[in-house]
């Protein structure tokens, strides 16, 4: 096993939300950082489609299944064979879903939707509680969200908070910019007479509905409807939004450019170990963390889809100070239990010599549910006219040259925040209306987008689920192959009251309704999925079952007292060792907002300022 070449004050396990914006973090600060990455960076790949399916926000599915960045991982949404075979998405070989993840610098920030919607205050204040460590509530919180944000789509706000005027709660100055998407995808300039009226009759039914008092509607969309602005709201926002997007100048930035750029000024403090495929954490004689072994290569982990055959070169780094996993909600509980940390009995199963039985390691695994209720229209969309999702066409050349046009969104042409009950102590429930054909994650889903021109899909988000009894176990001792994963939805969970179920029931309800008078009007031909023939709540129950999706994979190795099921104490570190921490997905006890990247990234500023204030005090 060769060395990787001198000793770095932090060695880092993967360069996503969590990841690359810590290790950024550190290295500016001064410290030597050593960062893994299994994937290559993909803006230099050979393929000549994916800086397009990265830096074009219209391009965002495509990226999700381009070959040169993707991991596959086939998960299981049940145990039961039966119930799992209802769901069309399953693979009749295997049973399981695919569940996209990126292998690139960057992480899944490079194949995300880009939304960047903040946690709501009870997530945090959740954590205060449980931990009982003031530093995450929701207040002190809010200045992480500051200090990484740099807001562009409010822009009056921008100009009067240099007068001290500054009532959202925004950060102005951070490095991670944000954008709300064009407003001509709302307005008359782009022609479409059937865009219009569906926001404007879901827009005035929705308000009704919710007994707004605003009554014009398309202004406030237009000024007011910032899903992120805070702190002078008593409540957490609820109604019509837009959503605002990590995106500069209409393309995409992530974890990939803060670390390009850190790197730039500061090449001595960070370096970044592309196609290094962690197998396990390396300890001192006392049981310190000191390092990480792992494969140097391209594609060689096993959900790669052109996974190698190639073995790979062992190598090894060794760390000064900490060791820090930011695998993701998948990854990193397998890396742990590789390097004898997990269950105990699970590891001596795989031959595994057991370091610390750490029962909560791959248990807790949590995500959103996510369902589809798609229109067919009388005429195809005049937004989708030109749109070939290629390289050149008229709408690409739109986005090249002005930063306008469809391509400079995600696709989200409406969308709104509810809770599915009144007592809930924050919303819910987000539903956006895309002009196509989405319904879940499959081999070849992204082809929706060339293929459908006359749908609209209305994606119900079930967030702040019930249901916690999702698993992440060992295939095998072999770190090249993938976990197990197991969500156990719905009925196999720990949801014995069905509250997931009933509201997102609920909500596709609450969407017909919204819908009705464009179906029985000239706008809608016919109602495609759950289709008329779902007319009960309980056959609306069976095709949620059924056809429900996520991703969003969070709390694998969750925050909390390891008697409780814990893995992580409040300040990151694993129970039972020393130098090791974790900064990633996994660490939520409970899954946060509706959109988790930006909680992620919020937790990794907030575990760089840990770090660093750990270094000093050490220091004096």
């Amino acid at each position: 096993m060769s060395d990787a070449g001198g000793v770095w004050d932090y060695v880092i396990v993967g360069s996503g939300a969590g990841g690359g914006t810590l290790a950024a973090r550190l290295a500016e600060s001064g410290m030597r950082v050593f960062l893994l990455e299994a994937g290559g960076d993909h803006l230099d790949s050979q393929d000549p489609r994916l800086p397009d399916d990265y830096c074009v926000p219209g391009f965002h599915a495509f990226a999700c299944e381009n070959p040169a960045i993707r991991w596959d991982f086939n998960v299981r949404h049940y145990s039961d064979d039966t119930q799992q075979k209802r769901d069309f998405k399953a693979d009749p070989y295997t049973g399981g879903v695919l569940y996209p993840r990126a292998a690139t610098l960057g992480g899944c920030t490079a194949h995300n939707a880009m939304i960047f919607m903040l946690a709501h205050d009870s997530d945090w204040n959740y954590i205060r509680a449980l931990t009982g460590d003031g530093s995450w509530s929701a207040r002190r919180m809010r200045r992480h969200a500051r200090k990484l944000e740099a807001c562009h789509h409010r822009p009056l706000w921008r100009i009067l908070r240099r007068f001290g005027i500054d009532p959202t709660g925004h950060g102005w100055d951070g490095w991670l910019q944000t954008e709300r998407p064009p407003r001509e995808l709302e307005a008359e300039a782009l022609g479409d007479e059937a865009l219009l009226k569906m926001i404007a009759v879901t827009s005035v039914e929705f308000a009704r509905r919710l007994k707004h008092p605003l009554a014009r509607i398309a202004q406030w969309i237009h000024s007011a409807a910032d899903p992120n602005a805070r702190p002078w709201r008593a409540k957490d926002f609820e109604g019509l939004c837009y959503t605002p997007l990590s995106t500069s100048a209409r393309r995409r930035v992530g974890s990939r450019e803060r670390l390009l750029e850190v790197r730039r000024k500061h090449s001595d403090r960070l370096h970044i170990e592309l196609n290094a495929l962690a197998t396990r954490v390396l300890f001192d004689a006392d049981g310190t963390a000191c390092g990480v072994e792992y494969l140097k290569g391209s594609r060689l982990y096993k959900a790669h889809c052109n996974a190698s055959t190639a073995e790979g070169e062992r190598r090894a780094v060794r760390a000064r100070r900490e060791v820090i996993l930011c695998g993701g909600a998948f990854n990193t509980p397998q890396l742990l239990m590789l390097s004898g940390i997990g269950p105990a009995g699970q590891l001596r199963r795989h031959g595994i010599p057991v370091r610390v039985d750490l029962p909560g390691v791959g248990r807790n695994l949590q995500d959103r549910y996510e369902v589809a209720i798609t229109y067919r229209m009388r005429e195809s969309w005049k937004l989708l006219e030109g749109a070939h999702f290629e390289r050149g066409d008229p709408v690409w050349q739109r986005w090249q040259e002005q930063g306008q046009g469809l391509y400079s969104s995600n696709g989200a042409a409406l969308a709104f925040v509810r809770r599915s009950a009144a007592d809930l102590p924050a919303p819910d429930i987000f539903c956006m209306a895309l002009p196509t054909q989405f319904d879940g994650y499959y081999p070849g889903f992204s082809a929706n987008l060339k293929q459908y021109n006359d749908r609209l899909t209305w994606v119900v988000l079930k967030a702040h689920t019930h249901n916690s009894a999702g698993t992440v176990t060992l295939r095998s001792a072999d770190p090249r192959d993938l976990p197990h994963i197991d969500f156990h939805y719905f009925q196999e969970g720990d949801d014995t009251q069905g509250r997931d179920l009933t509201a997102v029931v609920d909500a596709i309800q609450f969407i017909r309704d919204l819908n009705r008078p464009l179906l029985e009007g000239d706008l809608f031909a016919e109602e495609c999925a759950p289709g008329p023939q779902a007319n009960t709540r309980a056959a609306l129950a069976d095709y949620v079952r059924n056809n429900a999706w996520g991703h969003h994979a969070s709390c694998s190795c969750p925050i909390g007292l390891r008697a409780n099921g814990g893995v992580v104490d409040s300040s990151f570190a694993v129970h039972g060792t020393r130098g090791l921490r974790i900064v990633d997905a996994s660490v939520f006890p409970r899954i946060p907002g509706f959109f988790v990247v930006s909680a992620i990234y919020m937790i990794a500023e907030k575990a760089a300022e840990t770090l660093l204030q750990d270094a000093k005090r050490e220091r004096t």
